[in-house]
């Protein structure tokens, strides 16, 4: 039987010291409830997590952004509608839709923020079963071009958990059309559809491949011994998660991908 490590203990890869110079600014919302879980995710990928407090006028010298996931403003309007219009948003946009294109992740409410934003396009309501949904997903990796997802391979099957209530992704037709054809939808799920997202889409990203959200939540799986192991034979290990962060640092300090 292969022997777990004791909690704090476990490090997932032996971190590249070249990438402990990238700066991945996590920004915290009142509401917001992963944001140490990405902070960490980001250090065991081997960078510097940067704490970012939604008030802030300025992104500072970040080379990246990671949105987590939680309840920003207790979800009151709807969710992600109030963190939308706070000031670290704005410079967000700006530095995503910049000719430096700055990497942006949204996970979960991230990602619901990220299409309150306009960054990305569509919207999320409430799951078609109306109920909360916490679960270990399977994802297929349908575009390994992003700045998140350069250390995976297109068709590949990982395992990271999923936990929300108003995780159903919706567009209009033209939109699907056009995010499939532009190979802009990022993740799938595959075997079951948590929450009844339009053409099993679990995330998508913009035109240019910096701006990446999704609802499940791979910074829960970049542990060993902490994170989901395969269903049924299918997805990977319980730290299929990492890549997302070593991913945006090997971009940051120029990978070989």
């Amino acid at each position: 039987m292969t022997e777990l490590p004791l909690i704090g203990e476990a490090i997932a890869v032996a971190a590249e010291p070249r990438l402990a110079g990238a700066r991945i600014g996590v920004v915290t919302f009142p509401g917001t409830l992963d944001d140490r879980d990405a902070a960490r995710a980001v250090r065991l990928a081997g960078g510097t997590a940067v704490p970012l407090w939604h008030a802030d006028t300025t992104l500072g010298d970040v080379d990246a952004v990671v949105i987590p996931g939680g309840f920003s403003y207790g979800d009151y309007l709807r969710a992600g509608a109030i963190a939308r219009f706070a000031p670290l948003m704005s410079k967000i946009i700006d530095a995503a839709n910049s000719d430096a294109k700055l990497p942006v992740l949204g996970i979960c409410n991230g990602f619901q923020i990220l299409t309150e934003s306009h960054l990305l396009p569509g919207s999320m309501i409430k799951n078609d079963h109306l109920k909360f949904m916490c679960r270990d997903q399977v994802l297929r990796v349908e575009n390994s071009n992003t700045a998140w997802t350069l250390d995976y391979e297109a068709g590949q099957e990982i395992t990271v958990p999923l936990k929300n209530q108003d995780g159903q992704y919706i567009a209009d037709e033209k939109v699907l059309d056009a995010l499939e054809a532009e190979g802009r939808v990022v993740f799938r799920y595959v075997g079951f559809n948590p929450n009844g997202s339009r053409r099993d889409i679990a995330g998508i990203s913009n035109a240019a491949g910096n701006v990446v959200g999704l609802m499940p939540h791979p910074e829960h799986a970049v542990e060993v011994g902490f994170g989901p192991e395969s269903l049924d034979g299918i997805g990977g290990s319980d730290t299929d998660g990492l890549g997302f962060f070593t991913s945006v640092l090997n971009k940051i300090v120029g990978g070989n991908k």
